[in-house]
């Protein structure tokens, strides 16, 4: 979980995004508030977003009711002192992949520009980690100097660097392919039912979207 200074930084920066009126966050706003659901990207560009909306919005994407909730949970989770709660039973709550990368501005701005994921954070100067996230859903980005692969071999092997569920695959593939991305499997339905599709990264990182059953059809 990022620190509560790098979410109000955050939640600064979707503001400023939305008066820009970049369209890749209103993806984002449409998923996490209410008030924007069945919106079209114009019309949410278009309606009044604040910085309480934002950070309303980073509230949700990780659980949280409120603002005023998620900086509760943020300081129960970071003071090692504060006991566990009665009957308290542990719960997975979510899972993240690291992709390993040779240049951190390139890749970064490939998932933003072409994906159109959501930079969370980055740390380090120059950076040499940090997040980029869609729906809510995150991916970090790990700088490294050295090859962590042997040659082809996560193309001969088909060695996902992540998998991603989602819906609507078909039209996600078609934002991909309109924005330039580079696949290493086209749109394909797996025997099982699934369909699927996989994006290479400019590291050669692959990276699975799919899973949808006999509606994505």
């Amino acid at each position: 979980m990022p620190t509560l200074d790098t979410l109000k930084k955050q939640a600064k920066l979707l503001v400023r995004r939305h008066h820009e009126r970049l369209h890749t966050v209103a993806p984002q706003i449409r998923n996490s508030l209410p008030r924007f659901a069945g919106l079209t990207d114009a019309q949410v560009l278009d309606a009044p977003f604040s910085l309480a909306d934002a950070q309303t919005l980073l509230a949700a994407e990780r659980g949280y009711p409120t603002w005023a909730a998620l900086k509760a949970g943020l300081a129960a989770d970071s003071d090692p002192k504060t006991p566990a709660k009665p009957g308290a039973k542990p719960k997975l709550r979510l899972v993240e992949a690291t992709l390993f990368i040779t240049d951190f501005a390139v890749t970064l701005a490939w998932f933003n520009d072409v994906l159109g994921f959501v930079t969370q954070f980055t740390y380090g100067e120059p950076p040499f980690f940090g997040q980029v996230a869609r729906d809510g859903v995150p991916i970090n980005l790990r700088l490294v100097c050295e090859p962590v692969f042997v040659g082809d071999i996560r193309e001969r092997e088909d060695l996902l660097g992540a998998m991603i569920g989602a819906s609507g695959v078909k039209a996600l593939y078609e934002e991909f392919k309109a924005a330039g991305a580079m696949f290493h499997q086209g749109l394909k339905r797996h025997p099982w039912g699934a369909i699927d599709f996989v994006v290479k990264d400019p590291d050669g990182n692959l990276i699975s979207f799919g899973w949808g059953g006999a509606d994505e059809a």
